[in-house]
């Protein structure tokens, strides 16, 4: 009994996203633009046929900065009631602008695989001391899990990296035990590369250990030059 209170409860957390649509009939996309509404799609596998949806410009793109890819909504309205994830979303490759949006229908006892962005927080004490730049390699992280499961991101202290050969892996983040990564543990996520002084810096000291200066090398075609 406790736990059925319990999951009905999570269920009110996870849903209370919702997003309201409607249902686009035969209107066509450039006239629904026209009334401030963005036309879309939802589909899956368990869907008897994709359905066609529109909602408002303002209430979808406050929707998708809470959600983003990785946080189930509920889209409600006009006869519709379905669960989805954020699939896709188009832009128009000039000026940015709204134009469609995908949406993966799930089922909540069914688990889904999805991509989960990587977000840095903190500084490093190696760029305070502007010895190395960290590079995030990686900004998704593949997972899978029931679709309440789905962890929003995945925060990553940088904060960590003291030295230029400090490596975070995939390994090495944090995740529920319903949560799958399915990216390569051994896989790169945050690496640290030397900021372009120290860069210089290093060429120099190897220089003055070999003795030649870094522009004294001579050519290839000089070289070759010599050999005959």
């Amino acid at each position: 009994m406790l736990k059925s209170i319990i999951y009905h409860l999570l269920s009110i957390i996870v849903y209370k996203m919702e997003l309201m649509v409607i249902s686009r009939q035969n209107k066509k996309a450039k006239d629904l633009r026209k009334e401030g509404l963005i036309p879309g799609i939802v589909y899956g596998k368990h869907l008897s046929s994709p359905i066609a949806i529109a909602c408002k410009r303002n209430d979808l793109i406050k929707k998708y900065k809470e959600a983003g890819y990785s946080t189930p909504l509920m889209i409600s309205g006009d006869g519709i009631s379905q669960l989805v994830l954020i699939q896709d979303i188009q832009l128009d490759p000039v000026s940015d602008i709204l134009l469609h949006i995908d949406f993966l229908a799930v089922n909540k006892d069914e688990k889904v695989t999805t991509e989960i962005p990587v977000i840095l927080i903190g500084e490093s004490p190696i760029e305070k001391a502007w010895e190395g730049q960290v590079q995030l390699i990686k900004d998704f992280i593949e997972v899978e899990a029931l679709p309440q499961d789905l962890p929003h991101d995945v925060t990553i202290d940088i904060s960590t990296i003291q030295t230029i050969n400090d490596t975070i892996f995939v390994k090495d983040l944090k995740f529920s035990s319903k949560v799958e990564v399915l990216d390569d543990p051994e896989q790169a996520i945050i690496t640290v590369v030397l900021t372009v002084e120290e860069t210089e810096v290093a060429t120099s000291e190897v220089a003055t250990a070999t003795g030649v200066a870094p522009d004294a090398a001579p050519a290839k075609d000089e070289k070759k030059e010599e050999k005959k």
